[in-house]
């Protein structure tokens, strides 16, 4: 899943972006991008169930397209911390879209990239409402032969955050990212019942790092 050999494919991930800081400026109730509630409860009967190989790999190419320029956050930084090849679960973490925090200095870099990858603005139901987050939405649709089309969302966050660099990847530092999960830590990810959370939250408690722990990507016992 490093690898830069990456092949067109799809689909996505269990809920996940709730803008909770829109909800907390507005009083509006907290939405994600499929309309599920925040931190939905799992359904046990589905575990096992796999995101389709195609859309994992047409995501990676559009990571790869700008690497040195985000810190990846949500269930795609859960992914570069799990263990390399590791079964690409739904429930394990959340591939629907992509989340990345960019610093002010390298927006204009970073959506000049984005256009010139195929990228176009998305208007969402937040653009027009108060916030403090400098929060904007890109997507792509990528048609991929003999399977369905790929719609690509990369959900754009202006901030700089604390982060560390797992085989060549900028992720959030895993405990801000925990924070992220919560009202307190801006509501920013919905999929709290994801099991890497969930695991990343009882290695840390243990002072453990989740770092390559296969717990990530584990259905719990």
């Amino acid at each position: 899943w490093h690898s830069s050999d990456v092949r067109v494919r799809e689909r996505g991930c269990s809920d996940r972006v709730a803008l909770e800081h829109r909800r907390r400026t507005t009083g509006m109730p907290t939405f994600v991008a499929d309309g599920g509630a925040m931190g939905a409860t799992h359904n046990k009967r589905r575990y096992g169930e796999l995101w389709d190989q195609h859309r994992i790999d047409v995501c990676l190419q559009a990571i790869m397209a700008l690497r040195d320029l985000v810190t990846l956050s949500g269930g795609w930084a859960w992914h570069f911390m799990s263990p390399e090849g590791h079964a690409e679960l739904k429930h394990a973490h959340d591939h629907k879209d992509i989340d990345v925090f960019v610093d002010p200095t390298v927006v204009a870099e970073a959506i000049s990239r984005l256009e010139a990858n195929g990228f176009t603005k998305a208007w969402t139901r937040y653009d027009r409402l108060p916030s403090a987050e400098d929060f904007r939405r890109y997507e792509k649709v990528v048609e991929v032969e003999g399977q369905k089309s790929v719609k690509i969302v990369i959900d754009f966050f202006v901030r700089v955050v604390p982060s560390i660099e797992v085989g060549g990847y900028r992720v959030v530092d895993p405990a801000t990212l925990l924070r992220f999960y919560s009202a307190a830590g801006g509501g920013i990810h919905s999929s709290d019942k994801c099991f890497a959370v969930t695991a990343a939250t009882a290695l840390l408690a243990r002072g453990v790092s989740p770092v390559g722990r296969s717990e990530l990507v584990e259905i719990p016992r």
